[in-house]
């Protein structure tokens, strides 16, 4: 890496830090979240890039020279479905099998009668969160993996050899990817980690939304249990992936725990009380979220405004800017507001006049990236695209501004909030003191053995929980 190019990359890390910390850097970063839209500019399908993560690395940096970002996502795509079919992971549609070649992948919700979690099966979610998804969970999203008392089978057995290596090749690649980032065009990694609310887990991956819906009534007592129950547990992912550096944030992706999804009163029984204090056990440990709050959340921005000064970024989707400007601005940055629709169907000077009216109605005194509304895919012209990233560069501009390397705002003193005690501890399967039993009496390093034991269990668990939140 030249001189200048690592100059580059220090440049953009200050401004894009002191953007997040609310205060007021050079210029406006810009940080888009292209997901296939990086296909379209590099000449590949979505089949291609979804299916081949080098291509989509590729695809990023590309568009990260060329547009000359300061922060983008090594790959927004994320879902590499070589490694969903690795598992055989039947909640996908993937781009050229399922659906057409140049189409982005979908989720394919469960119908009301198999949720992949059934309504009677809390209590053995509650009891023990990596062990139910070991041994129900897995076997029901997964075609090869066998049922727990079943005959195993060849494809069984091959599956979790495909898919951990599989996981362990494409999450090393990362670093690889935001390291040639950072050499070829000083682009800083936009974020590091991923967290999901409890109940949105509830919601997405197990009990289906309309199964959700239904509990929320029916048995809101298990439902906030199984909240309660998954909260250390998701602590403890978002954790292991934060940047050791605490600069960029963890991503937190926000899917159905708003109105109207579920009711003002359900969201401040449920999902609030299980989200705010993982929340503030993470800024006590130094790391920022971004809340990229897919959707209107206006409803509940006076409940975000509780969270500590600083400890969030708010990503704008529908929520009203000038509303969310309003009552969260004091206290956090924002990212995003440029609407998706314009960035398909409408005009390059239309883009630079909502870019404007952005930044004049809520960037004025720092504290704000600029990005569209949501993740950026494949109907997303390049002329409109250039136009958002031009125009901020040239027009966000701040007058006699500054930022320092260091000190780049509070942060947290240290584990401080209450997080629900659990009977087998985060990031463990099987715990050191029921292998222990098994071993001999041993005649060496106890503290050895036991350590490897951990750190090697610890990847087992790794394993099944970004099967859960990241595929």
């Amino acid at each position: 890496m030249t001189q200048d190019m690592e100059q580059r990359y220090e440049e953009r890390l200050r401004r894009y830090v002191a953007a997040m910390r609310n205060e007021k850097p050079d210029r406006i970063p810009i940080r888009p979240f292209a997901a296939e839209f990086v296909a379209r500019y590099a000449g590949y399908t979505c089949q291609q890039v979804a299916h081949d993560y080098e291509k989509a690395f590729a695809a990023t940096r590309k568009c990260a020279a060329d547009f000359d970002w300061d922060a983008t996502v090594g790959n927004m795509v994320y879902v590499w479905t070589g490694l969903t079919q690795a598992i055989g992971l039947k909640y996908y549609a993937v781009p050229g099998i399922d659906i057409p070649a140049d189409t982005g992948f979908q989720y394919r919700e469960p119908a009301e009668g198999e949720a992949h979690m059934r309504a009677d099966e809390y209590d053995q979610l509650i009891d023990d969160p990596t062990g139910f998804l070991y041994n129900v969970w897995l076997p029901r999203v997964s075609a090869d993996v066998r049922p727990m008392g079943s005959p195993t089978s060849y494809r069984n057995n091959l599956s979790f050899v495909k898919g951990g290596m599989a996981m362990l090749s494409y999450f090393t690649s990362f670093g690889t990817q935001n390291a040639l980032l950072r050499s070829e065009s000083g682009t800083v990694s936009a974020i590091s980690g991923i967290f999901k609310a409890p109940l949105d887990i509830l919601g997405d991956k197990l009990r289906g939304y309309i199964g959700l819906t239904m509990d929320l009534l029916e048995q809101p007592e298990k439902v906030l249990a199984a909240c309660e129950a998954l909260m250390p547990h998701l602590l403890h992912v978002a954790l292991s992936g934060a940047d050791p550096d605490k600069n960029v944030p963890i991503g937190f992706w926000m899917h159905r725990g708003c109105v109207p999804f579920v009711s003002r009163e359900q969201f401040s029984k449920f999902y609030w009380p299980t989200l705010k204090p993982i929340i503030e056990e993470i800024w006590s440990r130094g790391n920022q979220v971004l809340f990229y709050a897919e959707g209107k959340w206006d409803e509940h921005l006076d409940a975000f405004a509780e969270l500590p000064g600083r400890s969030i970024v708010f990503h704008l989707d529908q929520t009203d800017i000038l509303k969310a400007h309003s009552i969260l601005g004091h206290k956090f940055c924002l990212s995003g507001g440029i609407p998706n629709y314009l960035l398909a169907y409408g005009t390059p000077e239309e883009v630079r006049a909502h870019c404007k009216k952005v930044i004049d109605a809520v960037a004025q005194d720092g504290g704000y990236i600029m990005d569209a509304s949501a993740i950026i895919q494949n109907d997303a012209r390049i002329e409109t695209v250039r136009a958002m990233t031009d125009f901020t560069r040239e027009y966000g501009a701040y007058s006699g501004a500054g930022y320092r390397v260091s000190g780049l705002g509070s942060r947290g003193s240290g584990p401080h909030s209450t997080i629900p005690e659990t009977r087998i501890k985060p990031g463990v399967c099987i715990p050191w003191e029921e292998k222990e039993k098994e071993l001999p009496p041993i005649q060496g390093d106890k503290e050895l053995v036991k350590t490897v034991w951990e750190n090697i269990d610890a990847l087992g668990n790794l394993y099944i929980w970004h099967c859960l939140l990241s595929f």
